[in-house]
């Protein structure tokens, strides 16, 4: 059942969702990482990166919002549930427990690269199926790459 039917044809709209639904699913995954790290970083350096986490975590929730609007408006319900994200994730396994400050840095450039990785491969992919989508991907692949930016200076 669509209640919301798109303007893109069937083959541009699987591509589009598809690439909507990893972004997703990446997003959901790098809030959520980012506030492990954040809850369990320990060091000299705690409250600056603490304060960082929490940057990632606005920054991701917000992208991830409109991302799945996004898909809504595309007329393909968004996929969050914690088991989607859990399957579907580029990101790697985050370490459990107290995080030593250098070590949170290197996790977070970690999970921010692979997050970067596939946008700018969504990209690619979406460049004729959907600009509007593409110029999300855009906006959002910049955001990422100034965390990405910034967490790599912290340990320069």
């Amino acid at each position: 059942m669509y209640v919301v039917k798109s303007p893109l044809s069937d083959t541009d709209l699987k591509i589009v969702s598809e690439a909507l639904q990893g972004a997703l699913v990446d997003l959901l995954d790098l809030s959520l990482v980012a506030k492990q790290v954040h809850w369990n970083v320990i060091g000299p350096r705690f409250r600056s990166i603490h304060l960082q986490l929490d940057e990632v975590v606005d920054s991701a929730r917000r992208h991830s919002d409109t991302v799945a609007e996004r898909s809504s408006a595309l007329g393909v319900p968004p996929d969050g549930r914690a088991a989607t994200v859990a399957q579907g994730s580029g990101i790697g396994s985050v370490p459990q427990g107290w995080v030593k400050d250098t070590d949170a840095v290197g996790t977070l450039v970690a999970a921010l690269g692979a997050v970067i990785s596939g946008m700018r491969e969504r990209v690619q992919t979406t460049a004729e199926a959907d600009p509007v989508s593409q110029d999300l991907f855009l906006e959002i692949t910049a955001d990422l790459e100034k965390h990405h930016w910034m967490f790599q200076a912290e340990n320069g």
